[in-house]
Order: structure tokens, then C-alpha cells, then sequence
């Protein structure tokens, strides 16, 4: 249960669900930078339980996520663990009544999350899911670019994350199907689909060239989005291309804005790598200029916003991520998967919004 005195002076206490690639590379250094604390983690693994205990000496360290529910005193749960339990634990964190992040995606289909977020409002737990990727520097540059208007009216954006993995890793993500949380639709796409939506509006319509050509669920994905403010956004990511592709690519009027760096270190555009604190490039032919600065973006400032909004009278509307953006998202990752398999443009329905 959430404790009943909690200090608003003392750090928030979270319990950590899963302690592999996600909650021990990515959730639990960036709860510590934010000045939280991990007061439990749950994981079955018993290597990962050593790991756990040697790298967060104050955390108790359970077996699964019953017995961390247990733990005294929490304020927070977030769940990293594989995304084909994301949405049954999330029921079980709303049933005791604890705030939690969830992280992407929050179900596997847009049905699933919609119910997961009606019971969430339905008990009055606050819920968010993990999108740290819109606290990064790239994210912030593409905003400016937007609002700046610095390549004019912006007709088509580009937005990609390739790998070069011929023998893929053993991993669940790559070992499962999708209705289990396999493949790149549910892993990097929800990111770069909520940043498209972020940047453009949400997705009317939908065409999608879908692959798994390694591994269980899809590894080579491909779609083309149309968003309410008319701009056609393709959004590609793979883990079998050889030659990657810039990070982001986003067509105007005026010019175009380049960003290179890849999500490994890996890029064939070396000549579009930043300059200094500026993020990318603006390109008119031969023209090339620095993007723009970005010196605060930090994804850490996610579980900053989550802790604010843990102590705000509201704090629902305080989280950082509405979750009903990852319905949405997880909609169009929907609509793709009929796409790819009927070879057709298809409509995008979100579960929950008024026609």
C-alpha cells in the first residue's frame, strides 16, 4: 500500500520491476540521476538478483512482483519488464493503488492499453509510461526546427533507427512473437511513431512494409504515416541494414534538417555529425548550417517530472506522458500490421476517441 506520512523532503521510494537490459542499463541509473531511490526490485533471475544487490545496496531485492507489492512504504512502481506482461502486472500495481510507469509499450494493441488506462483512471492511480526518448537532445532540436519554421512549411519527415545485426541477439524482443512483445513494431517504433506524432499530429492513415527475416517477430519495418496537420511522415527502422540511414530527415519549403548520429554508433552520414551543442543540420544545397543548441535535454528529467507529479494535487495530469498517447501509438502499430499484410493504406481507429 502507498505510505500513509510520506516526506515530501525525502527521496521518492520505487519499486523496480525487472532488472535485465531495461531496469539495469536505462531505468535504475536514471531513477538514481533524477534523486530518486530504488527501495526494491523484483526479478526471478538469480544473477541479475547478485547484480541487484551488489549495484543498489539499499534495495530489497524479491522474487517477483507480488512480494514487491509487499515492500513497505513505496510510492512509485515501474515496470521494465517484457512488454507481453506489461499490461496484466500494470492491473495488479492499479489494484494496490501504487502510482506506476510502465515502460513502452504499454500493452501489446491499442485495445489492450485503452483498458489498462481506463482502469488506471477508473481506481484514480496515476499511470504514465516511459517515453524517455522525447527528453532527448534530438527530439528537442526537431520541436525547434518545427516552431522555428527554420526549413519553412514542412512537407515529409524521415525518421529512422537502423542496426547491422545479420545473427540477432538471444533475447526475448527477438525470440518472441509480436502478441508476446516480440519485434521492432513494439520496440523502436513506439518511439520513433510518438515522436512523429509529437512533431505532426496523430496519424489518420497508414501503410506499412513489415519483415522477419532473422528473427521470430519483425526485425526490417517500414511506414508511412499521414498526420492530421498533412504532413507524411516515413518512419523506418531495422536491425538488418548495413548502410544505415540518417537519424532524422525532415523536408520544408525552405531547406532541409539532417541529423546523422544513429542509436548505435554507427552512421554512413559522418558529415551530418553534430557541431558543438547544436543538433544536426539545416541543408539548402550546398548550403549547410549547425541545427539548433540543445543544452538541457537530459532523460533523466522524465522521473523528475514523475516525481513532481507524484506530490502534486494532481497528479495525473502532472505525468510527464499521457497515456493515452501510447494508445494512439499503439494504434497505428495496429493499422500497420493489417497494412503490411493486406498491401494497403489503412485507416487508423483509436480505442476511446469520440469519432
Amino acid at each position: 500500500m502507498p505510505p500513509t506520512d510520506p516526506s515530501p523532503s525525502a527521496p521518492l521510494r520505487v519499486g523496480l520491476v525487472g532488472y535485465g537490459s531495461a531496469g539495469r542499463g536505462i531505468h535504475a541509473p536514471l531513477i538514481g540521476r533524477a534523486g530518486l531511490t530504488v527501495a526494491a526490485v523484483s526479478t526471478a533471475d538469480a544473477a541479475r538478483a547478485d547484480a541487484a544487490r551488489a549495484e543498489l545496496p539499499g534495495a530489497e531485492v524479491v522474487p517477483d512482483l507480488e512480494t514487491l507489492l509487499g515492500v513497505p512504504d513505496l510510492e512509485l512502481v515501474v515496470l521494465a519488464s517484457p512488454s507481453g506482461v506489461h499490461a496484466e502486472q500494470a492491473e495488479r500495481v492499479i489494484a494496490a493503488g501504487l502510482p506506476l510507469v510502465v515502460d513502452k509499450p504499454l500493452a501489446v494493441d491499442a485495445s489492450q492499453a485503452l483498458a489498462v488506462v481506463d482502469l488506471a483512471a477508473h481506481h484514480g492511480v496515476p499511470l504514465t509510461v516511459f517515453n524517455n526518448r522525447r527528453f532527448d537532445p534530438e527530439l528537442a532540436a526537431l520541436r525547434a526546427v518545427r516552431d522555428e519554421k527554420l526549413v519553412g512549411e514542412i512537407w515529409r519527415a524521415e525518421y529512422r533507427w537502423d542496426r547491422w545485426r545479420p545473427v540477432p541477439k538471444q533475447r526475448w524482443r527477438e525470440q518472441v512473437p509480436p502478441e508476446e512483445g516480440g519485434g521492432l513494431l513494439l520496440d523502436l517504433q513506439t518511439h520513433l511513431v510518438d515522436q512523429a506524432v509529437l512533431l505532426h499530429g496523430e496519424v489518420d492513415s497508414v501503410y506499412a512494409e513489415v519483415d522477419a527475416r532473422t528473427t521470430v517477430a519483425e526485425d526490417d519495418t517500414f511506414l508511412a504515416c499521414r498526420h492530421t496537420s498533412g504532413v507524411v511522415s516515413h518512419v523506418m527502422s531495422s536491425s538488418v541494414n548495413g548502410a544505415p540511414g540518417p537519424r532524422a530527415r525532415v523536408n520544408g519549403s525552405a531547406g532541409c534538417f539532417v541529423i546523422g548520429r544513429q542509436f548505435d554508433d554507427v552512421s554512413a552520414f559522418t558529415e551530418f555529425e553534430n557541431a558543438g551543442d547544436a543538433v544536426g543540420w539545416v541543408v539548402r544545397g550546398d548550403e549547410r548550417v549547425p541545427g539548433p543548441a540543445v543544452t538541457d535535454a537530459d532523460q533523466a528529467n522524465f522521473y523528475r517530472a514523475v516525481a513532481s507529479a507524484v506530490a502534486s494535487p494532481d497528479p495525473q495530469a502532472m505525468m510527464p506522458v499521457d497515456p493515452r498517447d501510447a494508445v494512439h501509438v499503439l494504434a497505428v502499430l495496429d493499422a500497420a500490421r493489417i497494412s503490411a499484410r493486406d498491401g494497403r493504406v489503412v485507416e487508423v481507429v483509436t480505442p476511446g476517441q469520440t469519432p
